[in-house]
């Protein structure tokens, strides 16, 4: 099988990379672009040093994971049952159809609210005098899907553990919903707090599925190793515009969706332990903006000059692609990490 998954994703990025250019384009034309004002935080506190290295990126065309899930979803549905038809043997470790309606529900639901809040950032922002959706809203409308989400997975799938290295699979009965939620929802976030340097998320995320990806193919599961080669295949067409400096970025529409995604394919894999370590950096990133806000919040002091870490990193002095490149490469060894982990 692994000459399939190799061809869907070479099949996948050859897609991409001819719709990316006329899709940039197209962005330009709808003025869905990245505007320049001066951001806020969560206490409507302009946030100097934020504005001061990503001051100059407004303009560029904001969307692109629109694009990676349009594509993706349509190929999967299209070859798919071709490789049903053909007779190839397809392996689940669930019920087919309602593994990929977990799978899919979650790829485009999370894309639409992310989809909607770049709308309102972009359409809205003058008019309202806020920029996108209001994170308690956004947070609601997070742990909804995700509920819905957990609740196929634990009634329609079965699934109510997760599985540790060394030990084995552990039950969580009906306390598998509210942890698995969490879980989805703050990956989402920290996906989505992670992109925020040209390359940054979208290069780590590549690293990181390419884990799962071999995880996936040991556990015999053809759904989601199709639907990796897809979406790798993709992405890694998307990087190239992607990386420093960016003719495109993903836009809420896509970290939203893929950091969802990225935690629904460990948790129908059953590898949540790896998921913590393969997925270090965005929760690195998710956590130093989380502990700054507690510590303005209740310390009423900053613990770091900024955050996201990058931000920091980049007011220590840092180039923008040395902190990518250096995240890429504790990427790979977290993937290896959490790789070697996921098969024992």
């Amino acid at each position: 099988m692994i000459h399939l998954y190799l061809g869907l994703l070479l099949f996948s990025f050859l897609a991409t990379s001819i719709l990316v250019v006329p899709y940039i384009n197209l962005l330009y034309r709808l003025k869905f672009q990245r505007q320049k004002q001066s951001t806020l935080d969560f206490q409507n506190q302009k946030t100097p040093i934020f504005d001061k290295f990503h001051s100059l990126k407004s303009g560029t065309p904001v969307g692109g994971g629109l694009l990676i899930i349009v594509t993706v979803v349509i190929l999967f549905a299209f070859l798919f049952p071709m490789l049903k038809m053909s007779r190839l043997f397809i392996s689940s470790n669930y019920h087919l159809i309602n593994e990929l309606i977990v799978i899919f529900f979650t790829f485009i639901s999370f894309g639409l609210l992310g989809l909607y809040d770049d709308i309102l950032k972009f359409f809205n922002f003058k008019k309202s005098g806020f920029f996108g959706l209001r994170m308690k809203y956004k947070l609601i409308l997070q742990l909804l899907l995700a509920t819905v989400i957990s609740s196929l997975i634990y009634f329609q799938l079965g699934i109510n553990f997760i599985y540790l290295p060394f030990v084995g699979a552990v039950s969580l009965g009906l306390f598998f919903i509210p942890i698995s939620t969490t879980i989805i929802v703050a990956f989402a976030n920290f996906f989505n707090i992670t992109d925020g340097l040209d390359g940054l998320a979208c290069g780590t995320l590549m690293i990181s599925l390419f884990a799962f990806w071999i995880l996936a193919g040991t556990s015999l599961d053809t759904p989601i190793s199709l639907f990796l080669s897809l979406w790798i295949g993709s992405l890694i067409a998307f990087l190239y515009f992607n990386v420093y400096p960016a003719r495109i970025w993903l836009g809420d529409v896509g970290s939203l969706s893929f950091g969802a995604t990225f935690a629904v394919i460990a948790l129908l894999l059953g590898k949540v332990v790896p998921l913590f370590i393969v997925g270090a950096p965005f929760i690195i990133e998710g956590m130093t903006s989380a502990i700054q806000i507690f510590s303005k919040i209740y310390l009423h002091k900053k613990i770091f000059p900024a955050a996201p870490i990058h931000l920091t990193l980049q007011k220590n002095g840092w180039e923008e692609p040395k902190i990518v490149f250096r995240a890429w490469l504790a990427a790979i060894i977290l993937a290896i990490f959490g790789l070697w982990l996921g098969l024992n």
